[in-house]
């Protein structure tokens, strides 16, 4: 790297730094396409074409991402899918990802379909934090959302999670007018009697059908209505993280807390640092870039190290001020969720 990359101009170490002042700590990892199950706001229901295997990153080559992430100041990593946990042996890469100094924390969103078998085995290899994407509480109303039926499958997840030491559990509920309305108060529920924090995310504009209008969108200030509604005022609770995307509330007695993540009527853009490393080995900026920085080439052909962290300056340098959900010139990403990583 040329010396004037190599330290900005205070003399202090190099860091992912956008045109914005944001700093990028918190990558984003998809290990993986494919998912066992088909929400509606993720996957077409039918002849899904997931990459050739090969086109994967492996395990080596994510490790190498990671630990030339960390001398930009990468400290934490969560991986995604797709389904994380249909990636085979994915407590390897956990191990590999916590023996890279520098990296203090590391997560998973997971479906929990698969979690009974390996919640064990991750939090042995050194995995920290667990986010359980379940948006119903009832069977008939996941399998709607999920065009399968792994309900009990889920819960059994939740159940050897807690087991094997993780605490608290994170669900993550995708809300969506005319569908999970009725589950707000159960999750609720759920969250005042068991050591469970949910947070309820606004439906996004990521879906592969294309189908996504606003007036589907189940706004944070509906959700806040009607848990105050039933439950009395929410306390907003001082965020933990300032960079966190959800915004904390507690309940009035104290008893249980919960999340909204409004991604679309409050968009958190100004205090974003995160962007995201692709199944395939091309940097994204941000969950709607338009533009993609593609590392596989330098992994598989003679890059360098220095070329790599170039990829990943020059893919944050061009971050956007924020996704522009709630303007006229929005345009929905080419590639939903399931291939972008969640």
């Amino acid at each position: 790297m040329s010396s004037d990359h190599n330290h900005d101009g205070g003399g202090s170490p190099l860091q992912l730094l956008d045109s914005f002042g944001r700093v990028h700590n918190n990558l984003r990892i998809s290990v993986t396409d494919r998912c066992n199950i088909r929400c509606f706001y993720c996957m077409p229901a039918d002849n899904v074409e997931f990459m050739p295997k090969e086109e994967l990153l492996s395990f080596e080559e994510i490790e190498r991402v990671v630990r030339i992430g960390t001398t930009l100041g990468i400290d934490r990593v969560r991986l995604t899918g797709g389904e994380p946990l249909v990636r085979r042996d994915l407590p390897k890469l956990v191990e590999k990802l916590s023996a890279v100094p520098g990296i203090v924390d590391i997560g998973i969103t997971t479906n929990g379909v698969l979690l009974s078998e390996q919640a064990s085995a991750l939090r042995d290899a050194g995995l920290q934090r667990l986010n359980i994407s379940l948006d119903a509480l009832d069977p008939e109303v996941f399998k709607k959302v999920t065009r399968r039926d792994s309900y009990d499958k889920v819960i059994e997840g939740i159940a050897a999670a807690r087991a094997a030491g993780f605490s608290p559990i994170k669900l993550n509920a995708v809300s969506v007018k005319g569908m999970t309305e009725d589950q707000i108060i159960p999750f609720a529920e759920l969250a005042r009697e068991t050591d469970t924090e949910v947070r309820f995310i606004e439906f996004m504009p990521l879906d592969a059908d294309s189908q996504w209008q606003r007036d589907k969108v189940l706004f944070a200030a509906d959700i806040v209505a009607i848990l105050e509604n039933r439950f009395g005022p929410l306390t907003p609770v001082p965020a933990r993280n300032p960079n966190a995307p959800a915004n904390d509330f507690q309940f009035a007695d104290g008893r249980g807390r919960i999340g909204l993540i409004a991604s679309v009527s409050q968009p958190f853009c100004s205090s974003c640092n995160r962007f995201r490393l692709t199944a395939e080995g091309k940097l994204r900026n941000c969950l709607f870039s338009h533009e993609e920085t593609d590392v596989r080439g330098f992994l598989r052909g003679e890059g360098t190290d220095e070329q790599i962290a170039e990829a990943m300056l020059s893919c944050i340098a061009s971050k956007r001020e924020g996704h522009e959900i709630n303007t006229a010139r929005f345009i929905q990403p080419d590639r939903p969720m399931y291939s972008i990583g969640g």
